[in-house]
């Protein structure tokens, strides 16, 4: 990345012009963000690994049946964040093919504040409302 832009605070970014949408200042920041998600995620990850290679004696049922619940909760955490692992690889190489922020429905701006909170976004919030009112009706 050839960009020497700093990256810039929320607030920055939330104050920009809206003819500055995605401009090199802006994409560094969410990079970075979506970087330092997944840097976390792995490290989680990293975590759940040693945790469930401990090794757990629990001659009791009730506390082995506990460690067992626990085991298959943090499981099921791990399993959504690694599908979010996903989200986010496709949302860096948006940035790098030059489409992150723009709906992949529409191709209108995502919006800043949508992109702050969620920043794998890959639709507006209309057309993330059709898709999802579709889906209701047509169980898609």
């Amino acid at each position: 990345m050839a960009s020497k832009a700093k990256i810039l605070t929320e607030a920055e970014i939330v104050k920009m012009p809206k003819s500055d949408y995605m401009n090199a200042a802006q994409l560094k920041f969410f990079r970075e963000r979506l970087m330092d998600l997944q840097k976390q995620l792995r490290e989680n990850a990293g975590a759940t690994t040693e945790h469930l290679r401990e090794l757990s004696f629990a001659p009791d049922p009730a506390d082995r049946a506990t460690l067992e619940e626990e085991h298959a909760l943090e499981l099921r955490t791990r399993d959504r964040e690694r599908k979010l692992l996903k989200k986010i690889d496709q949302a860096l190489a948006r940035i790098d093919d030059g489409s992150y922020g723009y709906c992949e429905e529409t191709g209108e701006p995502i919006g800043i504040q949508r992109l702050l909170a969620r920043p794998t976004a890959t639709l507006t919030i209309e057309a993330q409302e059709r898709r999802e009112m579709k889906q209701k009706l047509y169980g898609e």
